[in-house]
């Protein structure tokens, strides 16, 4: 598990690990999820440790690398099959069930369980990149550490049998590019992986084309390039350029005089958060996502529901969308104004009085 030191949630981590056929040299990282990116992300990082190339390569069947599983002819993923034809390597899955297929892998996933993950059971960890620093050194111990059966450590085996025979890197490290179709909103901004990068505000209604890689963010709108930014990990932030805001916003649908008026006509603590969320931004264009997401929570709570979370938000000094919305589906609106009641005076031979205490 990775802890969020300020909110507190958990993201379990997943253990990737890699390991050489004649040395049985390993290599193990942690990432966020299974998903391609992140699959495409450690091979990379791996293929670097290992300073080369293996001619072949024999993963397991996750999505991510095989999309349709077969005992003779498997499919690969495509971006897998991108990356492998990069590297210059092949690819050989094991077949389904055969876990004899990639034995030393499995050997492998038990000595990192006993070896690394067991040591770092009873850590708490905030960031993978801290997790990994402390993967890495237990990582380096595994591999230096000798084999009594073999009498050689997998470093110097790594050294003397399988650096030899590895394929040079090449000029240019691999970078997962994932292509989508991305809808303009009305505070010109699109959405990818819950953080929001701006495109010129003339562009706001209309679909672009979003190529990502876990560095850089490029956006096309019929084939020109509009907008590129650096790629964010900061959940619902945003990257805006100056030159994408509109001198004026009248020219919009959603004003925020529109919407000032809307939430009036739902309350006036309402009223007031639409004011504080076009507040905290450059510019109140920015906001109109988030006063959008605010208002229309009355076609499923009501306006009486939603002007109580308001109130309760206020009285807190969190006009959030997102902690307002987390009142109404949770039924805790109006309970924070609420008076707690007083703790009763019971008598009873069980109770023990304030002399029971030093």
């Amino acid at each position: 598990p990775v802890v969020n030191p300020e909110t507190g949630e958990i993201r379990n981590a997943q253990i990737f690990v890699a390991t050489l056929g004649a040395s049985n040299y390993t290599y193990v990282e942690a990432c966020e999820s299974q998903r391609l990116e992140h699959w495409l992300e450690a091979h990379a990082n791996a293929f670097e440790h290992f300073g080369g190339v293996p001619a072949l390569l024999v993963p397991d069947n996750l999505k991510s690398a095989v999309t349709k599983t077969d005992r003779y002819e498997p499919k690969l993923n495509d971006s897998y099959r991108k990356l492998a034809y990069h590297y210059r390597t092949a690819v050989m899955p094991a077949r389904p069930y055969k876990p004899k297929d990639k034995a030393k892998a499995e050997n492998a996933v038990l000595i990192v369980e006993r070896w690394i993950m067991m040591r770092l059971r009873h850590r708490t960890f905030h960031t993978f990149k801290e997790l990994n620093l402390s993967i890495r050194e237990l990582m380096d111990s595994l591999n230096q550490r000798q084999m009594k059966q073999l009498g050689a450590s997998r470093k110097e085996l790594f050294d003397t049998l399988d650096k030899p025979a590895l394929k040079p890197l090449p000029v240019q490290r691999y970078l997962y590019t994932e292509i989508k179709r991305a809808k303009v909103g009305p505070d010109y901004h699109i959405e990818y992986k819950r953080h929001y990068y701006s495109v010129p505000h003339q562009l706001v209604g209309q679909y672009v084309e979003l190529e990502a890689t876990s560095r850089l963010i490029q956006i096309y709108h019929q084939g020109n390039l509009i907008s590129q930014h650096p790629a964010s990990k900061k959940e619902h932030g945003i990257s805006t350029y100056p030159e994408h805001m509109p001198s004026n916003h009248q020219y919009q649908k959603w004003s925020p005089e529109r919407l000032l008026n809307w939430g009036g006509r739902i309350g006036a603590a309402t009223q007031e958060v639409v004011n504080r969320l076009l507040m905290s931004k450059a510019h109140p264009a920015q906001a109109n996502r988030s006063c959008l997401g605010l208002l229309n929570l009355t076609k499923k709570y009501g306006d009486a529901r939603l002007e109580q979370a308001c109130k309760d938000a206020l009285m807190v000094n969190k006009p959030y969308l997102r902690f307002i919305r987390n009142l109404l589906e949770n039924h805790r609106e109006g309970l924070l104004s609420s008076t707690p009641e007083s703790t009763p005076d019971i008598q009873h031979s069980n109770v023990r009085g304030p002399n029971s205490y030093h």
